[in-house]
């Protein structure tokens, strides 16, 4: 089964992967004219909230961080994305999949997020174009 937005299908195993729930805050970073809006669509739909942006100021439940090749330092970034991301809560890094204009070597995600305190426990594919990998803080596992 599948969710459709515009041109994009995405299945709905990726949303449900991701362990949202109703009412959870879902804080994004690093948009831009290519995300995947299947996937946007399906997190709001789930979660019953809409996405809030990189300057909303209170704690949150979950974030999701668009990263592509040229995109400032990904360490700092995912400490950043750390300070309002409420104990326990997960980030869902997207980068493009290889081929594709942008793409991040795994071994700069690898880096990026064991300098940022985080440690991936999971990575899939999300669409044609991108990747994911699901990080929590070091120390901790789903």
């Amino acid at each position: 089964m599948a969710t459709t937005e515009g041109s994009e299908t995405l299945d709905v195993s990726v949303v449900s992967r991701l362990g949202l729930n109703p009412g959870m805050v879902v804080q994004e970073f690093g948009f831009d004219a290519d995300v995947c809006e299947a996937l946007r669509a399906g997190i709001e739909a789930v979660t019953g909230e809409k996405l809030v942006d990189e300057e909303f100021g209170d704690v949150t439940d979950f974030a999701i961080v668009w990263f592509r090749e040229g995109d400032d330092d990904l360490a700092d970034l995912l400490m950043d994305v750390q300070a309002l991301l409420d104990s326990g809560g997960q980030v869902l890094l997207l980068t493009p999949k290889a081929g594709r204009a942008g793409h991040v070597p795994p071994h700069t995600v690898q880096e990026g997020s064991s300098l940022g305190g985080m440690h991936a426990t999971s990575t899939f594919v999300v669409d044609a174009d991108w990747a994911a990998t699901v990080l929590v803080e070091k120390g901790r596992s789903k």
